[in-house]
Order: structure tokens, then sequence, then C-alpha cells
């Protein structure tokens, strides 16, 4: 089963979305964003490992370990320089992975004809090039909340041995409007890693 790693409320604390969206709605995005954008960046089998550890209404289990825990919700932690960082945690980049596949999804319906844009009395559709922009914005901030991500990953290794970083998996998500990769900073990459694997090459983009 494919439990979910976030409800609908976690919505409330980054975007103004409706409360008249229906919850089941959303919640078929999320699925999406946790099979197609959260799966690859993990590890099939640290992401199934994670979902062992929730409840089904998306909360986490209070017998969770504490690994596990401020992974999803966040944490303080000491880097391998000694600085102090605030981590904020799993959520937020999936919340922002599931907004942009809702904007892109949602401006579209699929009835016994054929898909159809949706009309509304008191207001006038997003354009199609509208919609593909505010996509890439989400995607562009899912991606950075990515970047945090994975340096905490990387720093708490010991922690999570079923994650590794992969090369690919930052352009392995399913095609359509997006951002490509997150930002290459050094902090990203191991530093046994060959300088040439630090970039992508022109078939990446």
């Amino acid at each position: 089963m494919n439990t979910l790693l976030i409800d609908t409320a976690a919505f409330q604390q980054y975007e103004d979305i409706s409360i008249n969206i229906k919850p089941e709605r959303l919640q078929a995005f999320i699925k999406k964003a946790q099979e197609l954008d959260l799966k690859p960046f993990l590890s099939a089998a640290f992401y199934y490992e994670l979902q062992k550890w929730m409840e089904t209404d998306g909360q986490i289990k209070e017998d969770a370990p504490v690994a596990y825990q401020n992974l999803l919700k966040g944490c303080e932690y000491t880097d391998q320089w000694g600085h102090i960082i605030s981590f904020e945690g799993l959520i937020a980049m999936l919340v922002y992975f599931t907004f942009a596949r809702f904007i892109e999804g949602n401006s579209v319906f699929y009835t016994a004809t054929g898909p159809v844009i949706k009309q509304y009395d008191n207001a006038q559709a997003v354009s199609p090039q509208d919609v593909i922009k505010l996509v890439q914005q989400q995607r562009s901030i899912a991606n950075a909340y990515a970047n945090n991500v994975e340096k905490f990953l990387q720093d708490n290794q010991s922690q999570y041995p079923l994650w590794y970083y992969n090369s690919r998996n930052k352009t392995a998500r399913q095609p359509g409007p997006r951002i490509r990769s997150v930002d290459k900073t050094d902090f990203n990459y191991p530093t046994q890693m060959p300088l040439e694997d630090y970039y992508l090459t022109l078939n990446n983009f």
C-alpha cells in the first residue's frame, strides 16, 4: 500500500489553497509526487522503509526512529564543519512537488468526449503558457528544498544507510514542464567523486 507521507493540512503551512478543493483530488497528486518525484530521489528501498513508519493519515508513528522523524519533520544538527544547520524536513519538498503536479494536472478535466479546460463564471482560466510558468516556479522551489534534503542526508549518512547519492536521481522525474536538476553546489557531492561527475552533460537539459 502506498501510504501518504503528508496530508492536505500540510499545504496550509506553505501555500494558500482553497478549502473547496476535494481532499481526494489533492491526495491523487500527493501519490504521484511520491512515486514519480520522491521515490527516485530517495531510492526505492529507502522510500519504502520510510513508508513503514507512517500512519495512514500521513502522520509519522510515535515509535518511529528519531532519524526518520528528523528527516520528515526537520531538526537542527551540526554539519561536518561544525556549523549548526536548521533543516526544515522532507515535507516542504514533497508539498511543492505535489503542488506543481496539481497546478499542471488540475487545469484539465477528462470527460466522456475528451479532455477539456474548465471555464468559470466569475474568473478567467489561466492560459497554458502561464500554467507552464507556474509549474516551473513550484518545481524550482521544490528543487531548492531538495538541495537541503540532500545535504542533510549526506551530512548524516551513517543514520540513513539505505540512502546513497545518485547523479541521475535529479533528472529521473516524469517528463513535463520542470526544472531538470537542483543547483549543483559543492555540498551536494561526496568529496571522493571525480570532478567530471559534478556537471550535467548537455543531453540532460
